[in-house]
């Protein structure tokens, strides 16, 4: 059973009224504090997945009024009486649990998401990294070398962004996302584009060749990277893992377009670029789709109206590109079987 302290500063005048809301919350700790004359202090320990709710509460009540502050922290560990009974019924809820698709709460996500929609300048030195080592395995035809660039690169964080925040209608954030991956996807072919002047770069290797065609199958890979980054991004879970599926789906072809636009061979930039936008698509595609079905929505009455336009429209828009590429793809693979 995870479980969280949620610390809830709450302005005396209105202490009585959030006071006795709080406590109809599930929790299995409930304790206030006097912190001054004019601040009321209530931890709560509750099981984690009751934490989005009371921070939905207190949400709507500190857009009401100034003076609200809400700490969110783990737990490790946390004993009782009530605990200690309970313990023997841990293993029945735990499967009920594992029947859901389990997150953590939107206010956490959304920290998670807010830095991963900016550029940093770690963001930046990874991405110049994982370019310069990806772009000589490339040279090399190594494999193991574009697997270790993979490792590194950030590729997963604001293309998942992207798909988040068009889920809740935040269209300054899917900006600064979109900017984001832009930047790193120039930087990626600005290296690669240099080193192809600068070194030999032999183009018949089988690194560079898997990039410069589209088929099917990259469909379901870049949909299987898209739901893992999702997944990676609900559960908190660490991005490199996850990380390497979507770079498989994003940094190599984008090696592929620097390589060949510095080279002049022109089909083979448009086969690259082709298949960076069928992975770019179908990642959002699915990702939007796993947070869809996670249940993550805005509190707002007026931001949960802009989230189901944001939402529908995001589907129809992506899957309708989805589509269009798939149906490019077989005409031209018919054309070429011809």
């Amino acid at each position: 059973m995870k479980m969280q302290l949620i610390e809830a500063y709450i302005p005396k005048k209105h202490y009585e009224e959030t006071n006795r809301a709080l406590q109809e919350f599930p929790h299995l700790s409930y304790r206030t504090f006097k912190e001054d004359e004019n601040m009321m202090l209530v931890r709560i320990v509750t099981e984690s997945g009751h934490v989005e709710d009371i921070l939905n509460y207190l949400e709507n009540e500190t857009n009401v009024d100034e003076g609200f502050e809400t700490i969110l922290l783990p737990v490790q560990t946390y004993i009782s009486k009530q605990t200690l009974e309970d313990k023997n019924n841990e293993k029945e809820h735990e499967e009920e649990e594992d029947s859901k698709l389990v997150r953590a709460s939107r206010q956490e996500l959304l920290q998670t998401i807010e830095k991963n929609s900016s550029v940093t300048l770690n963001y930046t030195l990874l991405i110049i990294l994982s370019a310069i080592v990806a772009t000589v395995g490339f040279i090399k035809d190594s494999e193991a070398v574009v697997i270790g660039a993979m490792v590194i690169a950030p590729m997963i964080g604001p293309i998942i962004s992207v798909a988040f925040s068009a889920i809740l209608g935040d269209y300054p954030r899917v900006g600064r996302a979109s900017l984001t991956f832009i930047l790193g996807f120039a930087i990626v072919i600005g290296i690669s584009i240099g080193f192809s002047y600068l070194f030999e770069m032999g183009t018949e290797n089988n690194q560079y060749i898997a990039r410069t065609e589209v088929t099917l199958s990259d469909f379901f890979l870049a949909l299987a990277s898209g739901a893992a980054g999702a997944l990676s991004i609900l559960n908190r879970l660490s991005g490199n893992l996850v990380g390497v599926m979507v770079a498989v789906a994003l940094l190599p072809p984008t090696i592929a377009i620097g390589i060949s636009i510095g080279q002049a061979l022109w089909m083979d930039t448009l086969g690259s670029l082709l298949l960076v936008t069928v992975n770019t698509t179908c990642i959002l595609l699915s990702a939007i789709t796993i947070f869809s079905i996670s249940g993550i929505r805005p509190v707002r009455w007026r931001e949960v109206q802009k989230a189901n336009v944001s939402r529908t429209f995001s589907f129809v828009f992506v899957g309708t590109i989805v589509g269009i590429l798939v149906l490019v793809i077989l005409v031209g693979q018919g054309i070429k079987f011809e």
